[in-house]
Formats: C-alpha cells, structure tokens, sequence
C-alpha cells in the first residue's frame, strides 16, 4: 500500500519536476549591450556606463578581459610608451597592486607582465563600481536579432540551455572572432585578401583563408627546488615537435631554455606559456564552426600545451615548475578560452590598411579620424600552416584606428570593437595586440553612448564630439610619444595634430614605433599657411620660406579667421605662454598649436567625414 501511495505521489509530483528542470528564459532591456566581457568589451562597456549610459556585457566565463586574463596573455604587447585611456588606468591599478612600474617588468617579452587573475579581479571593481554597468556571466552568443536592416539585441544561452534574450538600442560585438558580425549579415573577411582589394603591395596575389596560429595558453608556476609537479604524461605526445624550443637564435648551438621560460616570466614566480617557436602555437582555423564545433576542435590546443608542459619538465628538467594551482578555475589548469590572433574581419565603413600608416597624408587622411592608438609592429604568428604565403612584413610607426573601422558598411545598430575590426589581414597584426584592443573597446563605448544620448544612428554620430569625448576621458587620438597626457598642452596638440594643421613625423623603431610631434621645433610661413590650407582650401599658400614668428603667425591666423586676431593673440601669448610676448619671436609648434586651438577651434568649426575629409 506504502509503495503504490508513493508510486502515485511521484506521478503526481512528475510535470512539477519537469517543469523546475526545464530551460528558464530571460528576456532583459539595456540602451547599450556588449556581447562578450573580453579585452575591448570591458572597456566598451565601462565608457559607454561612465556616459551614464545603462549597459549590459553579457560573458561567456566567469572572468572580464578576455586575451589578456581569461586567455592568460598576460605580458603585455605595445603601447609602454602610449599610456591612453583606460588601458593606462588599468596599467596605473596594477603597479598599485604589485608596488610600482619595476614589479611588472619581469619577463623579456614586456615591461607589464601580471597574474591573470589578478588583472581579472581589477577590472571586476572597475566594473562593480560603475554604476550604469551590469555584467551577466556563464552565457555564449547564439544568434544576433535584427528589425529589417539594424540590429536590436542578442539571444544567448547557457550550459544548460537557459535562454537569455536582451534587446539593446545599440550593440557592440566585442567576440575574439566576430561571431556578432556575422550573424548580423555583416559582411567581413577571413584570411588574407589579395593585394587587388586592399592596395597593399605586401600582401598576396591570390586571396586564401589562412588565419593566424592561436595559442591556448598556460600559467605555471615555480613550486621551488626539489618538488616534482610533473603532470600525466599527455595521450599523443611528441617530445621531437618541440626539439629548438629553446634556440633562441638561428644558431642551434646557442641553447638557454631558461631564458625561453623568462620570455614570460610573471610575479611571484609564475610563467606565461605562449611560446611560438616550436612550442604551443597551432593552427587550427574554427572561425565558422559552431560554438559546440569550436569546442571540440579546440582539445587539439589544449592538447599541444599539455604535450609541451611535459615536455619542459621532463625533457628540459624543469619538474619543479608545474601548472598554477591558483590561477584559472578550469578542471585542467589551463586558461579559460584560447588565444585567438585573427578571425572574421567585418567590412566597415572604411577598411585601413598598412597604406594608410606608411602616408597618413596621403589620398585618404583617415588618422584624422583617430579614435585608438597602437606602436606594435605587423606581427603574425604563421609558423604552424606551410602553407601560408611568406610575406614581408613593412615596417611601420605608430598609428591611430579611424572611426570608420568600427560600423558595419550596410548594417545599423552595430558597433565591432575586438579584431574584428575593418582593418586589412596583414595591419592586423598591430591592431590586434592587447592595449590597441583595449582603447578600440573604450571608443566603441563611448560611440554607442553617445548614440543613445542623442537618439541617433551610429554612423551619423559627430566625429569631433566622439573624439572631443575621449579626449575628455583620458584617451588619446594621436600616438605621440613626445606629448604625454600630463603635458600642459595635450589636448591642443592633439586636436591641431588630428586636424592635420601642424604635422607630425613618423618613425619605425624596434618594438616600440613612435611618432613625432617636435613641441619645440619651428616651421616655415609656407608650411603653417599649407596646414592650415589643408583644414580650408580656401586660405591662400604662402609662399614665404623664412621661419615663423609671433607676428607672422599673427597675420596669417588674421588672413584665415578674415578679422584682425592680432589682440586676441597678445592677450592670449600672455596668459598661456612661457616667454614674453616678442612679435618677432620664432614661435615654437607647441605655442602655435596653442593658438591654432584658441582661435581656430579646429573640433568646432569643421565637421569630417569617416573618410578623413572635411565636409
């Protein structure tokens, strides 16, 4: 009798149960949605929140900053000398953190290097303690909503198939490989175009799909002397793919595997494995699989890291040295996602190439349009394919991304801010590096807010007043490296700089490319009255070689202003200037650039197109 009141009990209890077991749908509301909390997203998503702007991440894991934590790339790429925006914010908490500038540079390959998870906990305060900011964790992208030809949110979904729909005004697709773009119907690249298309005269003939090697990279740790952390030996191991692992040099006789492992070397006696010479790089293209595809095929990475961890402890004697038992929360130790160089690369408005950095005054001055600034040379990782093209690389200076690059050619309501970028395969080998991305994400957050708050489509938005806003929030247009963000005259110079008045040199150098402003320099009549004729064609070309003074500048800003502004100037020099008003001192580029800003208003007066040209 017991048995069959409780048989019928169960039966009753059974759509009850089923009910409590079934997939929950969410449906949520934001102005701003940001699909993926990785190295741009957390960004995006912390301007477009300091707009006072309510916006949503919504990230597949439980960690923000993507490559550079969750992937555990965290020796930092470029930008030592370009401390923009929050990038420098972000690089200001760590040195907090470890006590100083000096605790960071402990590996060869950068001078910030950091725990993973110490950098995901930093930009999780960042995050808590913006107001209009939410983050919703553990949810992978699974199809983008569109009305007619604009995007109006995304639906994702969980490991246990719980749906979560958030319709957005704007949305910005901060995925590793674009995977918003493409559900979108946006059109984009994969792989290598040829020279045909984008003009550059390094890149192939013949158009291919070959993508970069990525990497699913490892945190070990140095667990002291006479300890073994040797880890099972992996399935399908090999110790012969790693032979030269530790040639440094084209000299196989020239040995130091130590000196590989301190490539990485991290506080507190941790070690990045991202090693690409004969270590874990692997191609493996999963750009267009799905997200269960993906995960699959990507073991294979998985695999190769284990296959080169036993191979440095066992081969190269390093048993002492074992994966990091507190840093990703990941069954196996390693990072939570893989190290994704390249993937889709979204068609935009304005597709920037290696051409443009060579000749920022060239036919197309997209510079002006600047919104992101990077030193990284062209960089990619092909070892692993013998297939791809050998291509040499040109050498480049440090660049700003134009805005351009960021909105769809056809699609409305999208923002792209990781390496899905518009840039052409070979420039994306320096746009693609961490605090590039970084400061990518920042501009797309502010873009999308300011799109909201003036009830606009994105790609309507002001020009100036995006990068006026990012100026304002301690980012920078121009990637000078003689004009810090402490100089008394930042701002001017960069908007006179952006504007294409006073000009500014390039410079190819070493790992670290540079630009040059020359604050302190002089220029000629002919060369101020050709800046500010680029500005306005119809101010007149002089022709007068000789150095410019107080008095000469004077008359040629009254010529272009059409009023006497020689007061205006006087009054000016004396309240801005550190020498004494003289109008036939030889004036200096950063005191003209004073002026120009004043009087010109070169943000305020002309509007720019997303090519770079004045309308």
């Amino acid at each position: 009798m017991k048995k069959e009141v409780l048989i019928i009990a169960l039966i009753c209890l059974l759509p009850l149960l089923m009910e409590g077991c079934s997939p929950r749908e969410i449906t949520r509301k934001t102005d701003v949605l940001v699909i993926g909390g990785t190295t741009s997203g957390i960004s995006a998503g912390l301007q477009s929140a300091r707009l006072n702007v309510p916006t949503l991440i919504v990230e597949e894991t439980d960690w923000l900053g993507g490559m550079m934590t969750a992937g555990g790339v965290s020796g930092i790429d470029g930008n030592h000398n370009l401390p923009s925006g929050i990038w420098n914010e972000f690089r200001e908490k760590l040195r907090a953190t470890y006590g100083g500038a000096a605790a960071l540079a402990t590996g060869w390959v950068s001078n910030t290097l950091f725990e993973p998870h110490v950098g995901d906990s930093i930009l999780k305060a960042m995050a808590k303690e913006t107001a209009q900011l939410s983050v919703i964790y553990g949810y992978h992208l699974t199809s983008v909503i569109k009305n007619e030809n604009k995007v109006t949110g995304a639906i994702f979904e969980d490991e246990q198939k719980n749906k979560l729909t958030i319709l957005a005004t704007v949305v910005i697709d901060a995925t590793d490989l674009g995977d918003g773009v493409a559900m979108a119907g946006a059109a984009y690249d994969l792989g290598m175009e040829s020279s045909s298309v984008t003009g550059e005269a390094n890149a192939p003939e013949e158009a291919n799909d070959i993508i970069q090697d990525l990497t699913w990279v490892a945190t070990l740790k140095d667990f002291g002397p006479g300890t073994d952390k040797t880890i099972k030996r992996p399935k399908n191991y090999n110790p012969e793919i790693f032979r030269g692992s530790c040639s440094l040099t084209t000299d196989p006789a020239l040995i130091d595997c130590q000196k590989m492992l301190d490539y990485g070397r991290l506080p507190n006696n941790k070690f990045l494995i991202n090693w690409p010479k004969k270590g874990n790089d692997i191609y493996i293209n999963v750009v267009e699989m799905n997200w269960s595809q993906r995960r699959e095929e990507l073991k294979i990475a998985k695999e190769l890291t284990l296959c080169f961890i036993y191979y440095i402890q066992t081969e190269l004697g390093f048993k002492n040295i074992g994966l990091a038992d507190d840093e990703f929360p990941s069954a196996d130790k390693l990072a939570l996602v893989p190290y994704h160089r390249e993937g889709r690369r979204m068609r935009g408005m304005e597709r920037f190439t290696i051409n443009h950095i060579i000749d920022i005054y060239g036919e197309q001055p997209l510079y002006r349009t600047g919104i992101s600034v990077g030193d990284y040379p062209v960089d990619h990782h092909h070892a692993c394919n013998p297939e791809t093209p050998k291509i040499k690389f040109p050498k480049v200076p440090s660049f700003n991304i134009p805005v351009g690059a960021l909105i769809p050619e056809k699609i409305d309501g999208l923002i792209v801010s990781d390496k899905a970028i518009s840039v052409s395969n070979i420039l994306n080998g320096a746009t693609r590096l961490q605090p590039c991305v970084l400061l990518t994400g920042q501009a797309a957050g502010a873009m999308a807010a300011i799109s909201v708050l003036n009830n606009q489509n994105v790609r309507e938005i002001n020009i100036r007043k995006l990068q006026q806003t990012l100026l304002d929030a301690g980012a920078w247009l121009m990637p000078l490296y003689d004009i810090k963000s402490t100089d008394r005259e930042f701002q001017p110079i960069q908007r006179v700089t952006a504007s294409g008045i006073l000009k500014v040199k390039g410079e190819s150098y070493q790992w670290a490319n540079r630009t040059w402003f020359y604050p302190d320099t002089t220029l000629t009549v002919k060369e101020f009255s050709e800046g500010l004729n680029a500005f306005d064609s119809k101010s007149v070309i002089s022709e007068d070689q000789t150095i410019i003074t107080v008095q000469k500048a004077s008359y040629q800003l009254s010529a272009f202003l059409n009023r006497d502004a020689s007061t205006e100037i006087r009054d000016l020099w004396n309240k801005r200037m550190q020498r004494r008003y003289d109008p036939h001192l030889q004036i200096t580029k950063r005191e003209l650039s004073t002026l120009v800003d004043e009087l010109v208003r070169p943000f305020e007066t002309r509007s720019i197109g997303f090519d770079g040209n004045y309308r």
